[in-house]
């Protein structure tokens, strides 16, 4: 698949490089800093990413001003600047109506791109997201002070061809991954954006707070959050969707920051989002033919499968051996034709199983 560059420019004069890539209803990702609509699409920590989004989408992906291919020399950051940059996309782009995907310091954006275009703004998904930065009201001390410290060691290290700073970072993100892909995020701080720039977009990050307009967006929204997130501690997530009226909460077992194609979530996360994304609600599957004429025990199974949960888990669960659970789970991929356990998390949360 290909994808299309192009630029436009913001109400306050700045080109925004932006990219288009699928087919079918439109969405928009709202990213932070470590994008680069060109490098990424043949990323080895986003490739699968944008696979899967542009699956059934047409998918826009930006980068934020001061950094990838956007203008790198700008007057002014923070969140006013940054929802110039979003409105100038989305104007460009022509979409009456679209979703958006926020990942990271892109949830705060998109949820504040919702509150104030609540009419252009069909659902919103949320990935490992918060609602205020280090450096706002009510932080704890303790996360300031981090904060403060990162911003210093950015200052000193950032894209420097050496250095303890780029492999600290790079594990804050993969956490026990592959050499290929430590060096990727290590390639990536040098293209994406200066150390000076980096400097003012983790500050500006931290800045964030939407805590006042939460309330008032009633836009369907999913809130996908991975446990282990070093970068964005998983608490965060979790207050995020207890104080938006209209979501629901999607933890996420796992410890990378951006899900690999390895990860046990990932295929859950797949799951879910494309259920969350369609046009209507996921129905279950209703007749024998469907679901294989699977007994009563391997749905149960297939519901804790769909959850993401191990073979060893759904045997304590359940009260039987695990190889039991294999047996069922062998079973249950024969009668629905299915090849992989991952393709299996899929297509059952498609289809309801694996939810509250």
């Amino acid at each position: 698949m290909r994808q299309r560059i192009s630029f436009c420019t913001t109400s306050d004069g700045v080109r925004i490089a932006y990219a288009v890539a699928g087919s079918g209803p439109p969405l928009i990702r709202v990213g932070g800093w470590l994008t680069h609509v060109e490098r990424d699409w043949d990323s080895p920590v986003w490739q699968h990413w944008m696979r899967e989004l542009t699956h059934e989408h047409t998918l826009a992906r930006f980068d934020i001003r001061g950094s990838g291919l956007s203008d790198q020399e700008v007057c002014e950051q923070g969140m006013e600047a940054w929802i110039r940059d979003l409105e100038a996309v989305a104007d460009s782009l022509g979409w009456k109506r679209f979703s958006l995907i926020g990942l990271c310091q892109g949830g705060p954006i998109a949820l504040l791109y919702a509150f104030r275009h609540p009419e252009r703004v069909d659902r919103v998904v949320l990935y490992n997201a918060y609602t205020n930065g280090a450096f706002t009201s009510g932080a704890s001390e303790r996360s300031s002070e981090e904060a403060e410290a990162l911003a210093t060691m950015i200052k000193i290290g950032w894209g420097r061809k050496s250095g303890a700073f780029r492999e600290l970072f790079a594990r804050r993100l993969s956490p026990g991954h592959s050499a290929e892909q430590i060096d990727w995020w290590d390639e990536l701080q040098k293209i994406t954006a200066s150390p000076e720039n980096a400097v003012r977009l983790w500050r500006g990050f931290h800045q964030i707070d939407v805590r006042d307009v939460l309330q008032d967006i009633h836009v369907p929204t999913l809130v996908a959050h991975v446990e282990g997130d070093a970068m964005v501690p998983f608490e965060l997530g979790r207050s995020l969707a207890s104080q938006l009226p209209d979501s629901r909460f999607l933890p996420l077992k796992g410890a990378n920051h951006i899900l690999q194609l390895e990860d046990s979530s990932w295929p859950v996360f797949v799951g879910e989002l494309r259920r969350f994304l369609s046009d209507g609600p996921a129905t279950p599957w209703s007749s024998a033919a469907e679901v294989g004429e699977l007994t009563l025990r391997q749905r149960m199974v297939l519901d804790r499968v769909a959850r993401g949960q191990s073979n060893t888990e759904i045997a304590q669960a359940l009260s039987i051996a695990s190889k039991t659970v294999r047996n069922h789970v062998s079973a249950i991929c024969s009668k629905l034709d299915i090849s992989s356990r991952a393709q299996l998390i899929v297509q059952a949360r498609e289809k309801g199983f694996g939810t509250d």
